[in-house]
Formats: structure tokens, C-alpha cells, sequence
């Protein structure tokens, strides 16, 4: 997990409990799978006793940072900005212990608080003056910007992120002796400018750790799927949808996220990779990982109503067993496949009526026989071979659903009304 590391880090580790801070963009009311590297580095801090700080950067957050950016991100409102903080804390607690009453309980800051009535005069005045504009051109995150069309390269506002970000490092550090700041490679630069600053304005050490940047061996970006970003948030994706991302991870990346995203113990670790290997078919590792996190992520309930719904796409459910999902997670199952409303006096109805006449699954009765023939039409996971059968109240799931398969791969949810 370590990429970079500041000399001098290890022994300030090993000779007392030190205060670490990661920072946190709240530009959205979520953390994503993205920032889980980070959030697992101050989760091992805690449990080997040091201290962890998550700063939402409230300040940092309205000005952007430059870093890994090819253009600048939208700025947020104080509002806006306090609700996501909110939301964060919520999901950190998820990994953190922030009960007061912990000798090394997580601390949540927001970098806002501080900088909110620092005057621009006093800024420059105070922290300008120790850190060179060389030293901040020298930055790749600066030089990568500075070479694009002027219209489009970096303006003043990202340009002085790094200062703002070194002054959180200064101000961690006079408050809470806060001696380590810790984040992904690419903040390597914004780091160590605050180490620098600490270094200049008090004469005190810090120092500075970061984490490789995850990538997916097909050199996808981890993280991304067709629909985006994966959310913390299970209103943003739900729990099940969390749980197959994990699960469908390629053999080469499960071996790698293994170690990064659970607690599993090395021995542990490399006994799973061994029955994988020996099975690659069965994705023990893919399963034992997608559980670890979501346990972790949400909570024990929702990994096993995930891994049961898991069943209805890759496993021989039955409609019993449909029956027996929680609503949500049904719903997230068959989120995306086409879906009809009809009204419940539509039922009972004979099969070609409902699937031609009341939604347009088939496009006519002959398309559906064929189908029926062929012994390729299931509903609510039963094969039907009749196609004059009568479908009624009593064959809905939940007294709502029937799940049409055409084959199969091709889905259909009807919902009764």
C-alpha cells in the first residue's frame, strides 16, 4: 500500500502514537470506491494505535485541485460543501472509531473552518512568503498544467491549492501536533510543500506518506463501471450492485484488492490465492473479497441479501427463493432490464395477452410460441410450457412482480399495480 514514503517516517511510527490526516474532497455527497485506499491507510493507523484525522476540504474544495486534473472541477457553496461533510462522516464511521472517549479516536476537521476568516493579505503575508514560486512551479501537477493552451491551463486559484493544502498540514500540526499527512501518489507534491512550510515556519519535522494510484490490469480505471462511478452511498449504488463490482473483478485485480481493501491476515491472504488458483472457476477470491467490503462498506444484512440475490442471475433460483430477496435488493437485481406497469384488474389473463397485448415483450403470438416450443420462456425462473397458460394474482412474487426470461440472458419485469 505504500508508494512513496518521506525518510524519517518509519522510526516517528515506531517511537510514539502520531496523528496522521488524510484529506478528503466533499465535492460530492459521497465517497466512492476511489477513496477506499486512503480511507483503509488511516483505518490500519488507528487499529495499530495512532491517531486519524479525515479533513473534508470545505476550503480546498471551492478552489480545486490541480492534481491528476486536465481541467477545473465546479465549485461548490458553503452549504452545499457542510451537507456533504455530513454525509462523509457517516460512511467514515463505517471504518473509523471517532468515540471521544478512545486515547486515538478519529477526528473529522474541515479545512473550511480555518481558512474561512483568513484574510488574503494575511495569507500571503503569513504563508506566501516561505514557499517559492520555483518550488511550486517545479510541482508535475503545476508543470503538467502550465504547457496546455493559455485559454484552458491553470489559473491562479488552482495554482495556489498547493499552499492552501501545506498551510492545513502547518495549522494540523500547531494544533494537534498532527506529524504525518498521507494520500494517493499524486498529492506527493502538495505533501510535501506542507512538510516544507512546517519545516520553514517552525523548524519542526513532518512527513509524508502516500499510496499507489489503483489500476485495473486491463488499464481500465478502478473504480468507473458503465454507470459510473461505485458510491459508498447505497442510494447512489445500492449495496447489491456493490457486491457484483467486487464479485466481477478480473483474477489478476482480485488478487491485488484482496490485500488492499480487507483486513484478511497475510496467511489468510495467500491460502484463498492458492484455492483460486486451483479453482479460478469457482472466484473464491472474488467472493471472499466482495463480502469483506461490503460487510465493511454497509453491514452484514445487506452482504447477505447481495449474495443471495447473487443466485437469481448465476445460480438455479426457483420462485420460491425469488420470493424470499428483500424488495430493494430484488428491484437493484432488475435494475436497467426493460420494466411495465399494468393495472392489477389486468389479471388473471391468458400468457399471450399479457406478454403481446398489455406490454410488448413479444411481438406476436407466433414469436411467442416459437419461444414457448423451444422450451426458452421462464417466468419467475419456471419454465412454461404451455402457452395458453392463465397467469394470475397467485403467480406474482410479493404479490407485485412477474419476471419474464426470453432465453437466457433477456429479462423483463412486470410490475402490477
Amino acid at each position: 500500500m505504500i508508494h512513496d514514503i518521506m525518510p524519517g517516517t518509519e522510526e516517528q511510527l515506531e517511537k510514539e502514537v502520531t496523528t496522521a490526516y488524510i484529506g478528503f474532497d466533499p465535492s460530492a455527497s459521497s465517497l466512492h470506491i476511489g477513496n477506499l485506499v486512503q480511507i483503509m491507510m488511516l483505518k490500519h493507523f488507528q487499529l495499530k494505535g495512532h491517531k486519524p484525522v479525515a479533513l473534508v476540504g470545505g476550503a480546498t474544495g471551492m478552489i480545486g485541485d490541480p492534481s491528476g486534473k486536465s481541467q477545473e472541477r465546479n465549485l461548490l457553496d458553503e452549504k452545499t460543501l457542510r451537507a456533504n461533510q455530513e454525509r462523509i462522516k457517516k460512511q467514515l464511521s463505517h471504518f473509523l472509531d471517532f468515540n471521544p472517549d478512545l486515547p486515538n479516536a478519529a477526528i473529522m476537521v474541515n479545512n473550511y473552518d480555518w481558512m474561512k476568516d483568513y484574510s488574503f493579505l494575511n495569507f500571503i503575508r503569513d504563508i506566501g512568503k516561505h514557499i517559492t514560486v520555483n518550488y511550486m512551479m517545479a510541482k508535475d501537477s503545476v508543470r503538467s498544467r502550465l504547457g496546455t493552451d493559455s485559454s484552458t491551463g491553470m489559473s491562479f486559484t488552482e495554482f495556489s491549492y498547493q499552499l492552501v493544502q501545506g498551510y492545513d498540514f502547518l495549522y494540523l500540526y500547531q494544533t494537534m501536533n498532527c506529524r504525518l499527512q498521507m494520500g494517493g501518489s499524486d498529492q506527493w507534491g502538495n505533501i510535501v510543500t506542507g512538510t516544507e512550510l512546517i519545516r520553514r515556519k517552525t523548524g519542526g519535522e513532518a512527513y509524508a506518506l502516500t499510496s499507489p494510484l489503483i489500476t485495473k490490469s486491463d488499464g481500465g480505471k478502478f473504480g468507473k463501471t458503465e454507470e459510473g462511478n461505485v458510491w459508498l452511498d447505497p442510494e447512489m449504488t445500492s449495496p447489491y450492485k456493490f457486491y457484483q463490482f467486487w464479485l466481477n473483478v478480473a483474477d489478476e485485480d482480485a488478487e491485488i484488492f484482496v490485500k488492499i481493501f480487507t483486513l484478511l491476515s497475510k496467511n489468510d491472504v495467500e491460502e484463498l490465492i492458492v484455492k483460486h488458483r486451483n479453482a479460478p472457476h469457482e472466484r473464491i477470491l472474488q467472493k471472499r473479497l466482495a463480502r469483506e467490503v461490503t460487510m465493511m462498506v454497509h453491514s452484514e444484512d445487506d452482504c447477505q441479501a447481495a449474495e443471495k440475490a447473487s443466485g437469481i442471475l448465476f445460480g438455479q433460483a426457483t420462485a420460491k427463493s425469488l420470493a424470499g430477496i428483500r424488495e430493494d435488493v430484488f428491484l437493484s437485481v432488475f435494475d436497467g432490464v426493460p420494466q411495465y406497469e399494468i393495472p392489477r384488474r389486468t389479471l388473471p389473463c391468458k400468457m399471450p395477452e399479457l406478454l403481446t397485448a398489455h406490454t410488448d415483450i413479444f411481438t406476436s403470438k407466433g414469436e411467442l410460441k416459437r419461444l414457448v416450443d423451444g422450451g426458452g420462456l421462464f417466468i419467475n425462473k419456471s419454465k412454461i410450457p404451455d402457452i395458453d397458460r392463465e397467469i394470475s394474482v397467485e403467480d406474482l412474487i410479493n404479490n407485485k412482480y412477474l419476471l419474464v426470461q426470453k432465453g437466457k440472458k433477456n429479462y423483463f419485469l412486470i410490475i402490477i399495480k
